[in-house]
């Protein structure tokens, strides 16, 4: 699959919504947690995968602000799990020059999870190579309120006018800013919806829905997903002629 792949149009971020580790772990007769301690294979994979490939950016929806209502014992194990995978991953990060990023409500997390977050971007935070984002306790609603608050902030202030508010200043006061839309967006397990994710950024990125389920997740199934990425045309509102002129 790799040697059919077209090394120009590797999609320069690729986004992953990482679904089905209670189905998987519901399969196996165990409990949803361990479907999430298995999941650890397909991220490693994934960012293995992107890191060969030259992908810039990589973002996994490893959190999301809805899922704090779980119950506490799920919530707990996958804190739990969160901290051992930062502190397990980051010689691997130093040694492939890959930088960790965040975003989302992370104040919000355990004082163990957050302070080894803080740690492994600052450890990382000098390297070049990939880019890693790992979305947690995030959401796209709450993301986009908190871009809204901080733009009428400055208008309150003087600091900015309503007329110079432009699509611009707001993907400026989003949790992305200064990285580039995705171009790719993955959702494993079948399910076919957004999920609140990247509700601003994923306006024009190609779609790419699978059945296999996030543990079950490899490095063939990313290069199936950027081949069928490869094969589509994108338009951006224009015409196939006008792209192709």
């Amino acid at each position: 699959m790799k040697n059919a792949l077209d090394p120009n149009r590797i999609p320069r971020h690729i986004a992953i919504i990482m679904d089905g580790n209670g189905r998987w772990a519901k399969k196996k007769g165990a409990m949803r947690i361990f479907g999430h301690r298995h999941a650890i294979k397909a991220v490693k994979d994934s960012i293995e995968g992107a890191d060969n490939l030259g992908v810039k950016y990589l973002t996994l929806f490893s959190f999301s602000t809805e899922n704090w209502s779980r119950p506490q014992e799920e919530v707990n194990g996958l804190m739990e799990l969160l901290v051992k995978t930062i502190t397990d991953e980051v010689p691997m990060m130093m040694k492939n020059n890959i930088q960790l990023e965040s975003i989302g409500d992370v104040d919000s997390l355990p004082k163990s999870a957050y302070e080894k977050l803080m740690e492994a971007k600052n450890t990382t935070s000098k390297n070049t190579g990939l880019t890693v984002i790992l979305a947690l306790s995030y959401s796209g609603k709450w993301e986009l309120t908190q871009a809204a608050k901080r733009i009428a902030q400055k208008v309150s202030e003087g600091k900015l006018k309503m007329d110079e508010i432009t699509e611009e200043v707001m993907a400026n006061h989003l949790e992305t800013a200064g990285i580039p839309d995705p171009e790719l967006m993955i959702r494993t397990s079948g399910e076919h919806r957004l999920s609140n994710f990247l509700l601003w950024q994923l306006a024009y990125t190609e779609m790419y829905f699978t059945p296999v389920l996030w543990p079950d997740f490899r490095r063939e199934h990313l290069d199936a997903a950027i081949t069928d990425y490869q094969k589509r045309e994108r338009r951006f509102g224009k015409t196939g002629e006008q792209v192709k002129s």
